[in-house]
């Protein structure tokens, strides 16, 4: 019997099929592919080191003209007049506001007139009364006549300082009619325009004019601070004007504290409710670009405190809910999570006043790759010198409980 062979078709539906099952026996015959897991990311690590600093401690107060007056008319009257423009710089005793003065000119010219009568009143009574004085030593008048002129001189020399008491108070009158700048400073804008009748059984206010050369700066220091600095420095609230304390200050733009003044003023005891004492300094601010009312970041220092402290980079310092923490590598090259407590910044570096040993490793560059409990690959490196640090302000945290500044 003879064998048939396949066809053409057949033989390349074979043909195909054992290409196929030879492909899918490949990776049979080959090795098992093996997950090899990355090697550890690699960080910067610095030790902490222990330098000098001086302690400063850190505020927030607002700025406060030195002297500010509301300006009130004192007389009644129609305002006449205005001599500034609305928020100009005055000088003391420049002129501000007129009110009419006819009126009291007139009141003063008959209050004059009024001394001199009681005044010539008073000289003919004195005439009298030498006169009289004569006839009764020579027995020519009687002792009557000479008391009643004594008596007329007596009430006559009162009217005539009532009457210079008068003139005084016209002439008073007629000074409140012009209205100056009490002392150096700018004034706001005008509240009455000419024409409108003011005082008229009122102080109406006129204008505002604050004096802000030199400028107080006030702000609270919280009882804690404030025991820590009575203990350590010796510090007294009652002793601030010998003291002389120096302070300075920076404004929201100014990320140093360039303006210079001196503690002149501390409260008589502690607020309660808020646990704080109230502070003021006075700064000189001769361009006036410093004006009332403004935010300010306070730095005073603690005299005479010079302490070792322990510091790291102010970049290897992060936050969470809990506050700062910074992340530190062992021996075994794991990372850790450490809950730190801050001081004061010194230059680019962080005094650590807690939680923290010199022998620790701190990562200070690559923390967005270190995870906690896992390994890492520590490059060390050391802290940049001392030359590039300056006293600089007290953590954010520190700042607790210090009360609206």
């Amino acid at each position: 019997m003879t064998a048939v062979e396949p066809g053409p078709t057949i033989k390349r539906k074979i043909s195909g099929w054992t290409i196929i099952l030879g492909l899918l026996l490949i990776p049979a015959c080959g090795e098992r592919n093996v997950y090899s897991p990355p090697p550890p990311p690699q960080v910067t690590v610095s030790q902490p080191v222990r330098r000098t600093v001086v302690d400063y401690l850190e505020f927030t107060g607002n700025t406060q003209a030195i002297n500010t007056v509301e300006l009130r008319a004192r007389v009644e009257g129609y305002l006449e007049k205005v001599y500034f423009q609305d928020g100009a710089v005055v000088k003391k005793g420049d002129p501000l506001f007129l009110i009419q003065q006819d009126t009291y000119q007139a009141q003063l010219k008959q209050a004059d007139a009024q001394v001199h009568q009681q005044q010539a009143n008073l000289d003919h009574a004195v005439v009298e009364t030498n006169r009289f004085t004569k006839l009764v030593q020579q027995s020519a008048a009687a002792q009557t006549e000479l008391d009643n002129w004594l008596f007329q001189k007596a009430s006559l020399q009162a009217a005539v300082e009532a009457a210079e008491a008068n003139r005084d108070l016209a002439k008073l009158n007629l000074d409140y009619t012009m209205v100056n700048s009490p002392f150096d400073g700018r004034i706001g804008r005008r509240l009455v325009d000419p024409g409108n009748l003011v005082g008229a059984g009122e102080s109406t206010s006129l204008a505002e004019v604050n004096q802000i050369d030199p400028i107080y700066v006030y702000f609270t220091i919280s009882e804690r601070e404030l025991l820590r600095v009575v203990g350590e420095a010796g510090f007294s609230p009652a002793q601030v004007e010998k003291l002389n304390l120096p302070l300075s200050f920076g404004l929201a733009d100014e990320s140093d504290y360039p303006h210079k003044g001196h503690l002149d003023f501390a409260a008589i005891s502690v607020t309660a409710t808020s646990g704080t004492l109230s502070l003021r300094g006075r700064f000189p601010n001769p361009d006036g670009k410093v004006m009332p009312g403004l935010f300010a970041r306070v730095r005073a220092p603690i005299l005479g405190y010079e302490k070792a402290a322990m510091l790291i980079p102010e970049v290897a310092l992060g936050y969470d809910q809990l506050g700062p923490y910074v992340l530190v590598v062992g021996s075994d090259n794991v990372v850790e999570h450490r809950s730190v407590q801050l001081g004061i910044k010194s230059g680019d570096n962080r005094v650590i006043r807690s939680s923290l040993k010199e022998d620790e490793w701190v990562i200070v560059e690559g923390q967005i790759r270190a995870i906690p409990g896992r390994k890492v690959n520590p490059v060390r490196k050391p802290m940049p010198p001392a030359a590039d640090e300056k006293p600089g302000t007290e953590a954010p945290e520190d700042q607790a409980g210090k009360g609206a500044r």
